[in-house]
């Protein structure tokens, strides 16, 4: 099975409403689909996301990546040489880690067909089940106590709470959903590098010392302030999860060398596909630290392929794959399947996507 052709597609799916962080504010996914058509007509798929203010990523960069940089250097390699080719897209060009992705997305997928295997079984797994958080976005303490009423009715046990964009009006929101769900409901903080260390550190005492329950923190810190982040880590009793400092296994390897995190948020957008997702999650486990799944705004091709490699590893025990339930509709066919919070792969070869809709030209 051999690479003849690699093209972009683009796709566009309304959200059911505006999604808002403490970085931006999202009306819809827009990503770029990799299709990856081999000689015997099999075709392999991928996604990147132009994620440009946590990835650098823009449309214009991840087309020029693909098609001018990895492209060239994959027609006619044999997919049976899945290693070799990874190495080749690894040395192809520096960072691009969703333009990288959306490559090894696409291989493995293809790898999985050749071998008439589901990805997750490769991958060593067997069970084909997932149980995601919701997250719910910025807006007024009201909004979000009735978008999290509205989770938890749906079946929801863990929420994910974006907040960064105000201390004062945050604890507001936090208190009254709290105060709304009750004690049983997990809730996650997510500041998205929001505070400074000790910004952080008095709002998550005050947290605590105020009863939130709050189970974890994302990202309290800006990205490359890895001390910041042990600061913050080491005073406070509250689980701290790095995210959008953890792209490379590099990266992963100091925060644990450092222990300047409890936890480690792996996304594939940010490591720059599953291989190096597979490096993070056994060093972590080395180091007896636990990670999370996680996404950007991303349809459902990318976040099939995460689900994949969370049900496969172990060291994965908490999940955040919410992105395609926030979106209006769903046209990718086949691959997992959302029943509110629980997610069931396919056990179709590679990532179990079959076809997908409303594709359009570059």
């Amino acid at each position: 099975m051999r690479i003849q052709d690699i093209y972009l597609r683009q796709l566009s799916i309304p959200l059911k409403k505006t999604f808002k962080t403490a970085l931006r504010s999202v009306s819809e996914v827009t990503t770029n689909v990799v299709v990856i058509e081999t000689d015997n007509g099999v075709c392999g798929y991928g996604e990147a996301p132009p994620t440009a203010v946590i990835t650098g990523d823009t449309n214009g960069a991840i087309y020029g990546a693909i098609q001018e940089r990895i492209r060239p250097l994959l027609i006619g390699k044999d997919i049976d040489n899945l290693g070799a080719i990874l190495d080749v897209v690894d040395r192809a060009i520096l960072h691009n880690t969703s333009a990288k992705a959306a490559i090894d997305i696409a291989l493995h997928d293809l790898w999985g067909k050749m071998l008439n295997q589901p990805l997750y079984a490769l991958l060593g797994g067997i069970k084909r089940k997932v149980v995601t958080d919701y997250t719910i976005s910025v807006n007024a303490p009201d909004e979000m106590v009735e978008d999290s009423l509205e989770a938890v009715g749906g079946g929801y046990t863990a929420l994910k709470i974006k907040v960064g964009t105000d201390f004062h009006q945050d604890m507001v929101r936090l208190k009254e959903i709290r105060s709304a769900v009750g004690n049983k409901i997990l809730l996650r903080v997510d500041a998205n590098q929001g505070w400074t260390p000790k910004e952080a550190i008095r709002i998550i005492h005050f947290m605590e010392d105020n009863g939130l329950n709050i189970e974890l923190v994302e990202q309290p810190v800006i990205a490359y302030d890895f001390e910041g982040l042990k600061m913050v880590t080491d005073t406070v009793n509250t689980l701290i999860l790095a995210d959008e400092a953890v792209f490379s296994p590099r990266d992963a390897f100091t925060l644990l060398t450092m222990r300047a995190a409890d936890l480690l948020n792996i996304k594939l957008m940010k490591t720059g596909g599953i291989r190096n997702a597979l490096a993070i999650c056994a060093m972590a486990r080395s180091a007896g630290v636990e990670c999370m799944i996680g996404a950007m705004m991303e349809s459902k091709i990318s976040v099939t392929a995460a689900c994949h490699l969370a049900t496969a590893m172990s060291v994965i025990t908490r999940a955040d794959l919410d992105p395609p339930i926030l979106c209006s509709a769903d046209p990718v066919e086949g691959g997992a399947q959302y029943d509110g919070p629980a997610i069931t792969l396919s056990k179709g070869p590679g990532l179990g996507i079959t076809k997908i809709n409303g594709l359009k030209p570059v």
